[in-house]
């Protein structure tokens, strides 16, 4: 039985963009509806207000140091006390605040740049390339995750841009898994079939069709990865793999203070507050993206 198809029917269908009228209204008012999730947007706006005005808004130089200051508690003067050498921990926390920003933003470009295409390839094309791809995805997360970046850092050898390639490297299989379940599913709509019979290529079809309806994923996820990010970051650095000992980076900070974490804690208190806080912000923010983004677990 054939079935004859109107071709303007079906270059409607197979041109014409998904139809999102006031998709980001919506978006927004269902994020908006959730008290979790703004609380993390505030955070995250905050924290990004810091990281972009830090050299402004430090009330101090970070690298000055005081010896007659040191391990000083929160005074009028300094506000959160004064480090192990006499630094300002507040000028530090700041200039930390944009360290750890870059290190998630770019740890998290990484794993995106890299995984998406492979997710991509493998979902869409599958055959003997999806078993290869997943196959080596499947190696990776084999290993703990801290575990293989402390191990490409020990191989590459301890330094800030070293940490965010492991970091990114670490995160690849996730954003392919991701990636590639969603298109499994998206290359079965009629949409996708009626640019088939069109006769658009692949790459027309993952570029215009596939990619951007299986970038909501990728926002929830990455949002979640830079918390992460940000937390692995400070995990190298507390281990001494990180940045340098005189970048003010919070696991550094941590690292240096726990020494004097009886006689002076507000050295290790505050920078493990100012991690607590970045993660738990975009954790929230991610958790309120995933039901906005996703109508069936959208709440009202």
């Amino acid at each position: 039985m054939s079935m004859t198809i109107d071709p303007k029917t079906v270059g409607e269908i197979a041109d014409e963009p998904i139809k999102q009228t006031s998709q980001f209204k919506s978006t927004m008012r269902r994020l908006s509806k959730s008290p979790g999730a703004m609380a993390g947007l505030v955070i995250v706006l905050i924290f990004l207000f810091i990281s972009l005005t830090a050299d402004f808004i430090a009330p101090y130089d970070y690298d000055l140091s005081n010896f007659a200051m040191a391990r000083q508690g929160p005074s009028a003067e300094h506000w959160l006390g004064n480090d192990e050498i006499g630094r300002d921990l507040l000028s530090r926390l700041i200039q930390g605040a944009r360290i750890s920003l870059y290190v998630g933003l770019i740890s998290v470009g990484i794993g995106v740049v890299i995984g998406v295409p492979l997710g991509l390839v493998s979902g869409y094309f599958g055959g003997v390339l999806d078993l290869i791809i997943m196959r080596l995805m499947d190696i990776m997360l084999a290993f703990p995750s801290i575990l293989l970046a402390i191990l490409m850092v020990a191989v590459l050898g301890p330094s800030l841009e070293n940490a965010m390639i492991a970091i990114g490297v670490v995160s690849i299989p996730t954003y392919a898994r991701l990636i590639r379940s969603s298109t499994l599913a998206v290359k079965e709509e009629m949409f996708i079939e009626a640019s088939r019979a069109m006769g658009a290529g692949n790459t027309y079809i993952i570029l215009r069709h596939v990619l951007p309806n299986t970038l909501a994923p990728v926002v929830v996820q990455s949002t979640l990865q830079i918390a992460a990010a940000i937390q692995a970051s400070a995990a190298l650095g507390f281990l001494g793999l990180g940045a340098p000992p005189d970048v003010p980076e919070w696991g550094n900070m941590l690292q240096k203070g726990r020494t004097y974490i009886i006689s002076a804690p507000h050295i290790v208190i505050y920078p493990g507050l100012a991690t607590m806080l970045v993660v738990l912000g975009f954790n929230l923010l991610g958790d309120g993206l995933r039901d906005a983004l996703d109508p069936h677990l959208a709440h009202g």
